[in-house]
């Protein structure tokens, strides 16, 4: 290969790395449009506002964090590979596909992927320069309920939270909303006019009849029946609203509709039309008519999260499609928006009665047993049970909020309405100017505190009807049970205003809902067994907060979930195996403003025995009397004495390890095992030792090694992995010279040979996760720091020291990912290119890319 010394140009680039944003213009052709439904539901606990570990999402912490993984951040970061599975370049889809996030969803990824949630954000405004103004991004009802089933009240919210967050997030007001299972009627269509929303994108089964626009020529055109799913989706139709004979009628308000083409879009979901470019976009060309129409839009819907969790890798595809096969075959790229811009309807719809994308039987199955959804004989014949019984709590609710909270605001709908300008921002600062604005009056301290309680429960009302709780088979599932704590957390704050508890209605109520698991048998013992056992007081808030002061030192304010805990007094002891620790704090809702003052003493007995009390507090003298004596028995060394003292003191509810929230338990346990494991880890070291030779002579002979000597062998290697990369993490990090350095290098590459002799597979996600971060950092230092602040090291061996980082995580078989070093690369390389920044200099740089499997043999050559 030859090197010119001549900068680089853009220019010679097999794909273009720098595309031209400039606007669209064109208004006829084939356009495309591919929409992703990009929505999970709210899973967080309602009482701790925050996502508990779920186990079935393992490894990750949650379903939120392992579909993020698999497909929110891959299309933001949408790899094209070539023949060599090099990256060529880095996709955006977010500015390509047309797009709805469902705003729980939305604010989720905000708050865990700052990176990716710019990149959505980006991604919309770059199709707006594109694309006449246009965003790709179109809004969603907020938390997804099924609106035909919803009342008057609770569409109007729904659309405007659904508005509202669209506009925080993307600075513009949406032009389109997207339907929960894009479910509506009449009535729904009406709300979304009056709410501004332009225009909506449904299945081709949902619409009845559709005929040409009326004109001079033609005032009364013939309507033909598509009610089998034969309606042309290559246009938009005008849907109008009906007068009072149920007619459509072109002189009242109307909606624009899209209808996406439904084979295909099952297609995608269903068969393998994504399995290459070169499939899709033969299946889209089927679609295309022949007819010499001046323009027409091929456009396919699916759940977003087929591109890359329900089929694994599909972001690629979308993004070569978008970027190149598309575009090489003559068709635009566009959106819903721009499309209805550049070419408005000329055809009229007028939709069937009540209909969803997936229920065959209207919007039956959120709320009967209709059959869709169910299989491996079960029934749905709970259901109905479960949509009366909400509706119940929803109306008895209402008449709590009209009575109660017309005492303490001016219209307390509008002020629900209004309430989700305070659902991202929770700052004492932003609440209380919300107040401010909706008061009847000033509000004491106690009013304030229910004015929020009541706010907060109408928005758990909004949240228990969330599509989820009735798609699946089964009221147990957690989908069920998280739209039965929701009610239960509504239930919950109705009382705390009022002091009337409504809940025992309310579970008789669910005892007509009958369960497919006999362990349940019916409504009420899903919400006895799964809700009431996780609801959370705030004296469990205590508990939590003083068990893990054992374990970890507080500051004086410390944030424990949705609360603040005010550390107001704490002293800890230990005496041998006891340790006992007594105190008092404030702890405050973040959400309702409730504070209480809480004693607690919290006694670890060793090993996973804890015993913990909490109540009020009852004053200082009390409070010091107290302390003195429970210090004055943990003197005795008896364990025994010092619980007796505890509870002579303490009339509340005692806690122990098991009442504290999962995340915590978690890592106390895991905390109190270490001690346990390294002595583990020292033994089986030793084991593998003192056999050393006897392995190598069983694998030498392709004997069968014993177990134990196995299991052995890889504790031993997996720990001394372990101990080699944190010492060169931490040696490789010290910038002070060091008197004499150990040369880990030669450690590990010796640790990867003994690993294959003796056939055991280093399995060490720390040394995988430590490795990717230096690697990731070494690069940004080496991209970003001019060579005078690169240190002791020139820039060459920057480059050596990544490259040899990289081959040690190859050379130990630890599968080190290495998307977030390509994407920092590439970014680095495009920046480059564009600015004809690339010198003879710079090869080892591009070398390094091959290194990181990203495409620079071009600029080599």
């Amino acid at each position: 290969m030859t090197f010119t010394s001549n900068p680089i140009s853009k220019d010679s680039l097999n794909i273009n790395l720098d595309r031209p944003n400039a606007a669209l213009r064109q208004d006829t052709g084939v356009f495309i449009t591919v929409h992703g439904h990009y929505y999970q539901p709210p899973r967080e606990n309602p009482y701790l506002d925050a996502i508990e570990r779920q186990p079935s999402a393992s490894p990750f912490h949650d379903w939120n964090e392992r579909i993020h993984a698999e497909c929110y951040r891959p299309n933001a970061f949408a790899r094209i590979l070539n023949d060599r599975g090099e990256v060529v370049e880095i996709v955006n889809n977010y500015e390509y596909l047309s797009f709805n996030i469902g705003p729980t969803l939305m604010n989720w990824i905000e708050r865990h992927d700052p990176e990716v949630y710019e990149r959505i954000i980006d991604g919309d405004r770059r199709s707006c320069e594109r694309l006449a103004g246009h965003g790709n991004a179109i809004a969603q009802v907020y938390n997804h309920i099924i609106l035909p089933l919803a009342n008057k009240r609770d569409k109007r919210t729904q659309i405007r939270w659904g508005k509202a967050d669209f506009k925080k997030h993307f600075g513009r007001d949406p032009e389109g909303m997207w339907l929960a299972e894009t479910a509506i009627d009449y009535p729904t269509v009406e709300a979304l006019i009056q709410e501004g929303i332009q225009f909506v994108v449904l299945a081709p089964s949902q619409v009845q009849r559709c005929r040409p626009l009326a004109s001079e020529d033609n005032p009364d055109p013939i309507w033909y029946e598509v009610g089998g799913g034969q309606v042309d989706p290559s246009r938009p139709y005008r849907c109008y609203l009906k007068d009072d004979a149920g007619r459509p009628d072109s002189d009242r308000p109307y909606l624009d509709v899209f209808f996406y083409d439904g084979p295909i879009s099952r297609d995608m979901g269903f068969n393998d039309v994504l399995e290459s470019a070169y499939n899709f976009a033969g299946r889209l060309e089927i679609a295309i008519h022949g007819d010499h129409r001046p323009a027409q839009i091929i456009s396919v819907a699916t759940d977003g999260e087929t591109f890359g969790h329900h089929k694994r890798d599909k972001e690629k595809c979308i993004a070569y499609c978008v970027t190149q096969e598309f575009p090489n075959r003559g068709w635009t790229v566009t959106n819903f928006a721009h499309y209805r811009h550049v070419n408005p309807p000329t055809w009229e719809c007028e939709l069937k009665p009540v209909t969803a994308w997936s229920c065959s039987h209207g919007v039956d199955r959120w709320q009967d047993d209709c059959g869709c959804g169910g299989g491996g004989g079960t029934q749905q014949q709970w259901r109905r049970p479960l949509r009366d019984a909400l509706d119940w709590v929803r109306d008895r609710l209402e008449g709590v909020y009209n009575r109660e909270g017309g005492r303490l605001l001016r219209d307390p709908w509008i002020a629900r309405d209004e309430y989700i300008q305070i659902l991202g921002d929770r700052s004492r600062e932003n609440v209380a100017e919300f107040l401010r604005r909706h008061q009847v009056r000033e509000l004491t301290a106690s009013e304030q505190i229910d004015a929020l309680r009541l706010l907060e429960m109408q928005r758990h009302t909004l949240l228990m009807y969330t599509s989820c709780g009735w798609f699946f088979e089964e009221l147990s599932r957690p989908e069920g049970t998280q739209i039965l704590r929701y009610a239960a957390r509504a239930i919950e704050l109705a009382g705390q205003v009022t002091g009337q508890d409504i809940e025992p209605e309310f579970i008789a109520q669910l005892a007509q809902a009958p369960s497919n698991v006999p362990f349940f048998s019916d409504g009420a013992a899903v919400y006895r067994h799964n809700v009431k056992t996780n609801q959370v007081s705030i004296e469990q808030i205590a508990a939590h907060y003083a068990i893990s002061s054992l374990f970890k030192t507080y500051q004086p304010e410390h944030r424990v979930y949705c609360y603040q805990a005010r550390q107001l007094d704490y002293q800890l002891q230990r005496l041998g195996t006891l340790t006992l620790a007594v105190g008092q704090a404030e702890f405050s809702s973040e959400i309702t403003w409730e504070s209480v003052h809480l004693t607690f003493a919290v006694l670890h007995l060793g090993g996973l025995d804890f015993h913990c009390c909490i109540q009020p507090f009852s004053g200082r003298l009390e409070y010091r009397k107290m302390k003195e004596s429970l210090f004055a028995a943990l003197e005795s060394a008896s364990a025994a004495q010092t619980i007796l003292a505890m509870n002579r003191h303490f009339d509340g509810q005692t806690f122990g390890l098991s009442d504290l929230f999962a995340e915590e338990e978690e890592r106390i346990i895991h905390q109190l095992e270490r001690q346990t494991l390294q002595r583990l880890d020292r033994l089986y070291g030793q084991v593998y030792r003192d056999n050393y030779g006897v392995l190598k002579a069983l694998q030498r002979n392709h004997l069968t090694v014993p177990r134990e000597l196995q299991v052995a062998a890889e504790i031993a290697l997996n720990r001394r992995c372990l101990e080699a990369v944190r010492g060169l993490v931490q040696q490789l990090n010290t910038l002070a010279e060091q008197p004499t350095k150990k040369d880990y290098w030669m450690e590990l590459t010796a640790i990867a040979i003994e690993a294959q002799t003796m056939n055991c597979h280093l399995k060490v996600p720390e040394a995988k996760q430590s490795l990717e971060q230096l690697i990731w950092r070494s690069l940004w230092h080496l991209l970003h720091t001019s060579d005078d602040e690169l240190g002791d090291l020139t820039r060459d061996e920057r480059v050596t020291q990544i490259t040899n980082l990289v081959q040690i995580g190859d050379t130990l078989k630890l599968g080190l990912a290495l998307d977030r070093v390509q994407e920092l690369y590439y970014d680095w390389l495009k920046e480059a290119i564009a600015q004809n920044n690339l010198q003879s200099g710079d090869r080892d740089l591009l070398q390094l890319g091959q290194v990181l499997h990203v495409d620079t043999h071009i600029w080599l050559s």
